[in-house]
């Protein structure tokens, strides 16, 4: 049977969006253990005898000290340092997976290929053979356990038949299980975990503060302005890469006067969507900043994660649409959002 075809089965939106009782099972995201299938998500498959030296040469980090069981996070970025997109990087079983937004798949597996030229490449959409899943709560390492799972703290991989695990820390896994195990995978998970659809692991990531690049804000930001450096997805150590230069003038010369920060409005929720414009008395009618990501929240309204001038932090006003509209407020994220001179 066809993954959505399946899912929907178990009670699934067509969309993915929920299983039906969106407020119960980010309730359960909040306090318990869930499993939702990420379908909002692609994997690029970069194989070939050079497909280390290829990525390490065109991402944000370090992909030769990656190893064969380890995972990071990374950024492709254009020449101007701006993100075209954020992924997670793992070893499969034949060659590299790059794990991003399904919105900027295409786009970006063209942009890599122009860079393949006379490397030993090969680059495919691997997304139906390696579909990925949210498992996240206290139980989650006894529902891994359950697949015959190896329990493993970030960046080191655990594998288990038909599949992979990845931590992201906490009690936070991606799952890469192949097509042939997922429907059996999916029901030993789900004897602990709670099926849940992407609105709650949506949040979950806000909460902890990991950002996505999607295709509504492709080429807005430089990794700093995502705390990209605060959460590994950038090495500073590292040769060049497109952008590199500006990446690295910026952490060093602490120019960045944007960073990211965790909000909630409790109003105007449906506004509240990756690419709107938020804004501060402090600027006026223009924008102080964008929203990244946002998911309705159990607490109730919605939250986001957004880019903000750190100004505007600092004075606490911000708003949604123009410097009279809904007031957002500030929460907290599990790492400093902005260095104490910005």
């Amino acid at each position: 049977m066809n993954w959505i075809d399946f899912l929907q089965e178990q009670g699934a939106r067509r969309d993915m969006r929920d299983f039906g009782d969106l407020a119960g099972e980010l309730e359960s995201a909040r306090a318990s253990t869930i499993i939702a299938p990420l379908t909002d998500l692609g994997v690029i498959s970069v194989a070939g005898e050079d497909a280390v030296s290829f990525l390490h040469n065109l991402l944000t980090n370090d992909i030769k000290g990656l190893g064969t069981d380890s995972a990071c996070l990374g950024g492709l970025c254009t020449p101007k340092g701006r993100l075209l997109a954020t992924m997670l990087i793992w070893p499969g079983e034949q060659g590299l997976r790059l794990a991003l937004s399904a919105d900027l798949m295409a786009a970006v597996q063209k942009k890599l290929s122009m860079y393949v030229l006379r490397s030993k490449v090969q680059l495919q959409d691997a997304s139906e053979q390696d579909l990925l899943l949210g498992l996240s709560g206290p139980k989650a390492a006894l529902a891994l356990s359950g697949l015959g799972a190896e329990i493993t703290k970030a960046p080191k991989l655990g594998r288990f038949a038909g599949g992979t695990s990845i931590p992201l820390g906490g009690d936070r896994y991606v799952l890469a299980i192949s097509p042939e195990s997922a429907e059996k995978t999916w029901r030993q998970l789900t004897a602990i975990a709670r099926p849940t659809g992407i609105t709650a692991w949506h949040w979950l990531e806000i909460v902890a503060g990991i950002p996505r690049v999607t295709a509504a804000t492709q080429e807005e930001f430089v990794p700093q302005m995502l705390n990209y450096e605060l959460v590994g997805g950038v090495s500073f150590s590292k040769g060049c890469y497109p952008g590199q230069e500006i990446v690295a003038r910026s952490q060093h010369l602490g120019k960045i006067k944007r960073h990211m920060y965790r909000l909630r409005a409790d109003a105007a929720g449906d506004e509240l969507i990756p690419g709107a414009a938020l804004f501060s008395a402090a600027t006026e009618d223009q924008s102080c900043g964008t929203i990244v990501q946002a998911a309705p929240s159990p607490f109730g309204g919605v939250e986001a994660l957004a880019v903000l001038q750190s100004n505007c932090f600092a004075a606490g006003d911000v708003h949604l649409g123009s410097s009279h509209g809904p007031a957002l407020r500030f929460l907290p994220l599990p790492y400093d959002s902005a260095p104490p001179d910005s």
